[in-house]
C-alpha cells in the first residue's frame, strides 16, 4: 500500500514539474509590448497624416491616422530605433525600449525640407551694366551665382524689348552666363534673372536696362567667320587720328548658327538682301537695315551654280526685284518673294555665277564659267527681252570675280587672277582689280601696290565711285582676310587704308 502511494506521488510531482517547464518556455517566446506614438510638425503641433512608421530591428510597418497617431499593438520586447518618413519632410528617428505587456509612447516632431533649406541668394546683374549704352550684339549676359547651400540652382532670364514689348524667356539655365544673338539693333531692353532651387520660393534680381548699339550711321556691310559660319556685320567709318581706329561700330546682324553671306544694301527700300544656306542650298533672304524682319525670298528655285561662296545676285534698277543665278539660268524675284521669273538662259555648261546692275540703264553684267570655275565670259545682257548685248571678256585663262557696275552704266569692275592659274582647288595666285570702259572698249588695272603672293577680291565701287573697296588676303587660302579702301585718282601716295579686319565680301552703300 505504501509503495503504491509513493509511486503515485512521484508521478504526480514529475508531471507538475514538466508542465511548469513547458509553460515557462511558451511564455518566454511570446512576450510582447505595445508601441504608440504621434507625429506632428515641429514648432506647430499640427498632426501629420500618412507618415510611414518603421522600426529597426524590423517589426510591423504602420501609417499615422488623421490625428497623427500610430499604434503597433504587438511588438517584441527590446530596444528599437523608430523611423518616421513623409514626403517634403526630413526623416526623423526616435529610440524606444519595449517592455513586456507595457505600452511605450514616443512623439515625432518633423521639420519640413523647406524649413531646413537655405533660400538661394538674390542674383546680381553684372553685364550689361544697368543703363549701359551702345551694347554690341550678340549680347553676353552675366550675373552672380545664387548658390547658398548644396542645392542645385536653375536660372531664368526674362528679356523685354522696351520698344515692341516683346518678351523672351530663357529657362532652366545652369550657368550664370548666356549669349543672346539677333536682338533688335538700337533698341532698349529690360532684363531680370530669377533663381530657384526647387524647394524655396523663387528669388529675383533687380531689373536692369541697356540699349543696343545702332547702325544709323553705318555705310558698310561685310562678312565675318564666327564659329565656322559666316555672319553679316554692319560697320562704320574709321575714327581717330589719320583714321587709325578701325573696326568701328560693328554690329552683327545675323546668327552665327546660320551661314549668311553676300550682303547687299538698298537704301531706296531700306533693306539688305543676302544669301544664307538652307537645307544645303543657297537661298536669297531679305532683312531690315538693323537685321530685323528676316524673310526668305527663294525656295523652289534656289541660288545655285559653281561654288556657293562665289555666287552673287543684284538689285534691279528700280529696286523692286532681285536678279539671281541658277546654273545657266538667270531669274528675277519680287522683294516680297513672289513672281519668280526666268529672264535669261546661257548655253548649256555655262554657269552664271555673278550678276551686276546699274541705276542708269536696263543692262545687266553677268559672269559665266564652266563647272570648275574657269572658261570665263563677262557679258552684257538685256533682261527685258533676254538677249545678249555684248561680250567683254572671253578666252582668258584663270579665275574672275568681284563683278560691279558703275552708276552711269559705262564701266565694269572685276577681279582677275593675272597668273592664269587653273586648278581643282580653285586657288587664285595673283588676283588683281581691273576696270572695263564700255565707251572706249578698253581695260585698265587699278594699282593697289599689292605684293606678290596676295590677292585682291570682291572689288566694289564706293557710292560716289570716287573709291573702291575690296578684300585683301594671302593667296594661301587660309590667312586672315581684310577689307581695304582705295581712293581713285588720289594725288597723295597714301591713297588706301585698312577699314576692317577678319572681314570679306564688302558692300558699301
Amino acid at each position: 500500500m505504501n509503495n503504491t502511494y509513493n509511486s503515485r506521488l512521484i508521478l504526480i510531482m514529475v508531471f507538475i514539474i514538466a508542465l511548469t517547464a513547458c509553460e515557462e518556455e511558451t511564455i518566454g517566446d511570446t512576450v510582447f509590448g505595445k508601441l504608440e506614438g504621434r507625429v506632428v510638425v515641429n514648432n506647430q503641433n499640427i498632426p501629420l497624416e500618412n507618415v510611414k512608421i518603421t522600426t529597426n530591428p524590423s517589426s510591423t510597418t504602420v501609417f499615422t491616422d488623421a490625428q497623427g497617431n500610430f499604434v503597433i499593438d504587438e511588438i517584441s520586447t527590446g530596444d528599437y530605433s523608430v523611423q518616421a518618413d513623409k514626403d517634403d519632410f526630413q526623416t526623423s528617428f526616435e529610440p524606444a525600449s519595449i517592455l513586456g505587456e507595457k505600452t511605450t509612447n514616443i512623439v515625432f516632431e518633423l521639420d519640413s525640407v523647406e524649413a531646413a533649406n537655405l533660400s538661394p541668394l538674390r542674383p546680381e546683374l553684372l553685364f550689361p551694366m544697368d543703363e549701359a549704352k551702345n551694347v554690341v550684339s550678340p549680347v553676353e549676359f552675366v550675373w552672380s551665382s545664387s548658390k547658398n547651400d548644396t542645392d542645385d540652382i536653375l536660372y531664368e532670364l526674362e528679356l523685354r524689348n522696351g520698344t515692341t514689348g516683346e518678351v523672351q524667356r530663357y529657362e532652366n539655365l545652369k550657368d550664370t552666363v548666356l549669349i543672346v544673338e539677333e536682338l533688335t539693333v538700337g533698341a532698349n531692353f529690360f532684363w531680370q534673372i530669377k533663381a530657384t532651387d526647387g524647394i524655396s520660393e523663387d528669388v529675383q534680381s533687380n531689373l536692369g536696362s541697356f540699349q543696343l548699339k545702332g547702325v544709323e550711321d553705318n555705310r558698310f556691310l561685310f562678312v565675318r567667320n564666327v564659329n565656322g559660319n559666316n555672319v553679316i556685320v554692319s560697320g562704320g567709318e574709321p575714327a581717330g587720328a589719320n583714321n587709325s581706329e578701325i573696326n568701328q561700330n560693328e554690329v552683327q546682324l545675323t546668327s552665327s548658327s546660320i551661314n549668311s553671306y553676300r550682303p547687299k544694301a538698298n537704301f531706296t527700300v531700306n533693306k539688305i538682301a543676302f544669301l544664307a544656306t538652307q537645307d544645303g542650298d543657297a537661298q536669297l533672304f531679305m532683312m531690315d537695315l538693323n537685321g530685323g524682319n528676316k524673310i526668305q525670298l527663294t525656295k523652289n528655285v534656289p541660288v545655285a551654280g559653281f561654288k556657293q561662296s562665289e555666287l552673287e545676285f543684284t538689285w534691279s534698277q528700280n529696286s523692286n526685284i532681285l536678279y539671281y543665278p541658277n546654273f545657266n539660268k538667270l531669274y528675277s524675284v519680287q522683294i516680297d518673294g513672289s513672281g519668280t521669273t526666268l529672264i535669261y538662259e546661257a548655253p548649256a555648261g555655262e554657269f552664271i555665277s555673278e550678276v551686276a546692275s546699274n541705276p542708269t540703264n536696263n543692262l545687266l553684267a553677268i559672269k559665266t564659267n564652266d563647272t570648275n570655275g574657269y572658261n570665263v565670259k563677262i557679258q552684257l545682257i538685256n533682261p527685258a527681252n533676254g538677249t545678249l548685248v555684248s561680250t567683254i571678256v572671253e578666252g582668258t585663262m584663270g579665275a574672275f570675280g568681284g563683278l560691279d557696275y558703275s552708276i552711269d552704266g559705262t564701266k565694269i569692275l572685276y577681279t582677275q587672277d593675272a597668273s592664269g592659274a587653273e586648278n581643282s582647288q580653285y586657288r587664285q595666285l595673283d588676283s588683281r582689280i581691273f576696270e572695263y570702259d564700255t565707251v572706249s572698249d578698253s581695260t585698265v588695272e587699278i594699282d593697289t601696290d599689292k605684293p606678290t603672293g596676295f590677292n585682291n577680291l570682291d572689288a566694289k565701287y564706293a557710292p560716289n565711285e570716287g573709291a573702291i573697296i575690296y578684300t585683301y588676303t594671302s593667296n594661301d587660302g587660309i590667312s586672315e582676310k581684310q577689307i581695304y579702301r582705295k581712293v581713285l585718282d588720289a594725288v597723295e601716295d597714301d591713297d588706301q587704308e585698312l577699314i576692317f579686319t577678319n572681314a570679306s565680301m564688302p558692300n558699301w552703300e
